[in-house]
């Protein structure tokens, strides 16, 4: 593999302890796997958080290090357990390290041939999944020798309704950090406090506790806090959710940053 599977944006101002990933932000395919899915499903890519990195703009001028997926989370999900270890037992549906289906169960390959077998599922890992999973603990741990404390903001988006997950819409905002175990309680409590104050209804770990990602670096004993937020997309996109709109991004994009301030506070 040539190509970096990620992208890396440096902090455009004095750098804090402050990590962002968006890892479901990936639209590109492999050459070598490119051709292997079902091309009208392929140009609309449904599971996509669309737009994140363009919504988080504002990071790197907070001091705020970012990185983001270039791939699409149907090569492999960066958030899901590297061993397929689900991360929910309550009978949820949820895509698989690398999804055969997409969240609305329709099949991505065009041929069955195409579907990835153990083999193929390692040398994903090798080539994409790992290097960005690198790349965060790389940085994690340069600042905590830097500072002493980091904080890590997994983000994400989804459709306001995906019934094969939920049968009722998704509430505005879910913030998750796996029931207070990823982050300290000044953070969480820090969090929750700005984002309610913008009278969007904001759940706290339902029905998403955070992922991989949050549950694998948050270590608030070695003094590495993570949290997850995960947004319905009509916040800041049109209503068929297809398109960014400016106007409802502005509103969104301004709790997003007066929340980061709050927090810097914290690191």
């Amino acid at each position: 593999m040539s190509s970096i599977p990620y992208f890396f944006v440096e902090p455009q101002a004095e750098k804090v302890p402050f990590v962002l990933s968006i890892p479901h932000r990936g639209t590109e395919f492999p050459d070598e796997l490119k051709d292997n899915y079902v091309p009208e499903l392929q140009e609309v890519l449904d599971d996509t958080d669309w737009f994140l990195e363009k919504l988080y703009d504002f990071a790197p001028d907070l001091g705020i290090t970012t990185i983001y997926a270039k791939y699409s989370r149907w090569v492999i999900d960066l958030n899901r357990d590297p061993v397929s270890k689900p991360l929910y037992d309550d009978g949820r549906i949820i895509t698989a390290l690398c999804p055969t289906t997409n969240f609305f169960g329709k099949e991505i390959y065009l041929k069955e041939e195409f579907e990835p077998d153990d083999a193929e599922i390692e040398r994903r890992l090798e080539n994409y999944y790992r290097p960005y999973h690198r790349k965060i603990d790389e940085i994690i741990n340069d600042l905590k020798d830097e500072f002493g404390q980091v904080l890590f903001w997994d983000a994400h988006s989804i459709r306001r309704r995906v019934e094969t997950i939920r049968k009722e819409p998704f509430p505005d905002f879910i913030l998750g950090n796996n029931d207070g175990k990823t982050a300290g309680g000044e953070i969480i409590e820090s969090a929750l406090a700005r984002l309610r104050k913008s009278g969007w209804q904001i759940n706290h770990n339902d029905p998403f506790k955070g992922g991989f990602l949050t549950r694998s670096k948050g270590k608030p004993e070695n003094n590495v806090h993570a949290l997850q937020l995960e947004m319905s997309k009509d916040l800041y996109m049109d209503a068929a959710e297809l398109n960014y709109d400016e106007d409802k991004a502005e509103k969104v994009k301004m709790l997003l940053r007066n929340t980061f301030e709050n927090l810097i506070a914290y690191c």
